[in-house]
């Protein structure tokens, strides 16, 4: 079997695998954003099919720079506050110790990264103190208090605590729902890899991924492949070495 045979048989496993979780499906021609209108196949029962073999292509670049971060061992900070995605999102996050925000995106992780490490360095405090027993002088209603505190800041801060640093990428689930986080990170210069329906910018995008960012078979098939490759990136620096 030639090069290009080899090539050809593994472009159509990848979008056959494509197509078997979903991930051709977009939304309504309504809901379509510009930039999305070259990854339009046609339109199935009023709904806007993306053209797997380009979401294929664009899935192999992306993939491609997740490679190299994990050769560097740099962090990616994973983000979604879907439905869809929250459980994905994590034990993909966590399968490659990095940090994630399953959930509300709070504004300021990035561009004020010193204030975000405060509280969570008051979150490690808090839970520290608890655990040894150093909650015991207050009285039952301030511990009450004190726990309340600390389950607001596991919220919306847990995910994060590894984040010593900013992330050196973005990994996205739906880039318009996540247009905050988008925006800090283009503000600083971090790259964004973003899974993106046909209702997202992705001209906005440094790594868009085309497709089904709603259903939880392609969310979990794009973090998969996404876990992979930086595995591979990572298991590459280790033979080198």
């Amino acid at each position: 079997m030639s090069k290009t045979q080899e090539t050809s048989n593994t472009e159509n496993s990848v979008v056959d695998a494509l197509f078997s979780v979903g991930a051709h499906f977009g939304f309504v021609k309504s809901r379509r954003h510009p930039s999305a209108k070259p990854f339009i196949f046609g339109v199935k029962n009023k709904i806007e099919i993306f053209d797997l073999e380009k979401t294929s292509e664009a899935l192999h670049s992306a993939l491609e720079f997740v490679e190299t971060l994990g050769s560097k061992n740099a962090m990616i900070l994973f983000v979604s506050g879907k439905e869809e995605a929250k459980k994905a999102i994590v034990s993909t996050a966590e399968s490659i110790t990095a940090p994630y925000v399953a959930g509300r995106f709070i504004g300021g992780t990035l561009t004020n990264f010193p204030e975000i490490r405060k509280r969570v360095e008051k979150m490690e405090r808090l839970v520290s103190e608890r655990d040894k027993g150093e909650l015991a002088k207050y009285t039952k209603k301030e511990r009450l208090l004190i726990d309340r505190d600390i389950a607001k800041l596991k919220e919306f801060f847990f995910g994060i605590s590894i984040m010593k640093n900013l992330p050196q990428a973005l990994f996205v689930i739906d880039a318009k729902a996540e247009s905050i986080a988008v925006k800090e990170a283009k503000k600083i210069g971090i790259p964004v890899v973003a899974l993106c329906g046909t209702d997202n910018d992705l001209s906005q995008i440094d790594y868009p991924i085309p497709g089904n960012d709603s259903s939880k078979a392609s969310i979990e098939f794009f973090l998969q492949k996404v876990a992979n490759s930086y595995k591979i990136g990572q298991l590459k620096k280790e033979e080198v070495k």
